[in-house]
C-alpha cells in the first residue's frame, strides 16, 4: 500500500499504519530529507535482520538510527562527545549522521556495531512526526544492496515489491547527497563519508575535525543512507 502524504487528510492514517507494522516487526518505507528510507523498529532484532535480508545485506552493514530530537542522544549514547554535541546543535535535524559510543544497556541488535551507534535526526515533517510516534528507528536507503537510492516511493516500490507492505510517498526527494557520517568515537572527530555537508561546514563548529580524501567510494555512497 502506498500512502500520499502529501495529502493532509491521509497522513494521520498512514502514520497509523505505519506504526502499526513497525511494531509488529515489520519493516516500511519513508521519506527522510534526503532520500527514502526502509525502516524497521531500532529494538526490534528480528524487524532489523528483516531489514538487512530484504535489502540484501549482512550484519557486517548495520544501519544508521533515525531519531526525533536531538536529546535522545542521551538516551541512546553512553557519552555524548563534546564533538557529537556541538554538531547536534547547530545540523539537527539535517543531513549529519554521527557516530556515538552506544549505551551497552540497551536491548538493540543492529549488527555488528563494535559499541557504536550510528545517529541522524533528519529534516523532514513526515519522517519526524512518524519518529515522535514509534521512538527510534533503522532506517537505510531504500534500494537493493548496490544499487542506487530511492528518491520516490515509486522507485522504492519498485524495488521491494509486496516483500514491504507499506509505503509512505511524501514526493521526490529534494536532495539525492547522502548524509555525511562523522565518527566522534575517535580522540579527534573524523569525517567517514563525505556527504551533504562538507568539512569546512562542520569545521566552522569543531575546527579540529579531520577530513577524509576523496575516493570512488565516497562517490558510491552519494544518494545513500547507509
Amino acid at each position: 500500500m502506498i500512502y500520499s502524504c502529501e495529502d493532509e487528510t491521509v497522513t494521520p492514517i498512514a502514520l497509523d499504519a505505519a506504526a502499526y507494522t513497525l511494531k509488529r516487526s515489520g519493516v516500511i518505507v519513508m521519506p527522510t530529507d534526503t532520500v527514502y528510507g526502509i525502516a524497521a523498529d531500532a529494538f526490534d532484532a528480528k524487524a532489523v535482520a528483516l531489514l538487512l535480508a530484504t535489502k540484501g545485506r549482512g550484519r557486517d552493514m548495520p544501519p544508521p538510527v533515525l531519531v526525533a530530537s536531538p536529546a535522545v542522544l542521551d538516551a541512546l549514547a553512553a557519552e555524548v562527545p563534546p564533538a557529537a554535541r556541538l554538531l547536534a546543535d547547530k545540523f539537527w535535524p539535517g543531513p549529519l549522521t554521527l557516530i556515538v559510543p552506544a549505551r551497552p544497556s540497551l536491548t538493540w541488535d543492529l549488527g555488528e556495531t563494535y559499541g557504536t551507534v550510528a545517529l541522524r535526526m533528519p529534516d523532514d515533517d513526515v519522517a519526524l512526526q512518524l519518529l515522535n510516534r514509534t521512538g527510534p528507528l533503522a532506517v537505510s536507503s531504500a534500494n537493493r544492496s548496490s544499487l542506487p537510492a530511492a528518491t520516490t516511493a515509486k522507485e522504492a516500490e519498485e524495488y521491494f515489491g509486496s516483500a514491504v507492505p507499506i509505503y509512505l510517498d511524501a514526493g521526490e526527494r529534494r536532495s539525492q547527497i547522502a548524509s555525511t557520517i562523522v565518527d566522534t568515537c575517535t580522540t579527534r572527530a573524523r569525517i567517514v563519508r563525505a556527504g551533504a555537508l562538507s568539512h569546512a561546514q562542520l569545521a566552522e563548529v569543531v575546527p579540529d575535525l579531520e577530513d577524509i580524501e576523496p575516493s570512488p567510494l565516497d562517490a558510491a555512497a552519494e544518494g545513500s543512507e547507509d
